[in-house]
């Protein structure tokens, strides 16, 4: 029964020391790898900021090309609704 006990509390230091040498790793890594987050963040930014320029672009070019469209489309559909309206 002292052997089982002995095992178990040997098995709970092995946990404690585990989980301290996991913390200990995470932060370290955490600590190294903030410098580099730092360097590439003005790289995400420019990124960013591309795509929103892209993406803006594109729906101002979606709409210089539909509003000619919709004109055109009122100027011929527009005497048939006419007629349409007063039959």
């Amino acid at each position: 029964m002292m052997t089982l006990f002995a095992l178990a509390a040997g098995f709970v230091m092995l946990c404690v020391v585990a989980v301290i040498g996991i913390a200990l790793i995470k932060v370290t890594f955490k600590l190294v790898l903030l410098p580099l987050k730092l360097l590439v963040l003005p790289f995400i930014l420019i990124a960013v900021i591309v795509k929103v320029v892209l993406v803006l672009a594109l729906g101002v070019t979606l709409v210089a090309i539909l509003i000619p469209a919709i004109i055109l489309g009122t100027i011929f559909v527009g005497p048939f609704l006419i007629l349409a309206a007063v039959r």
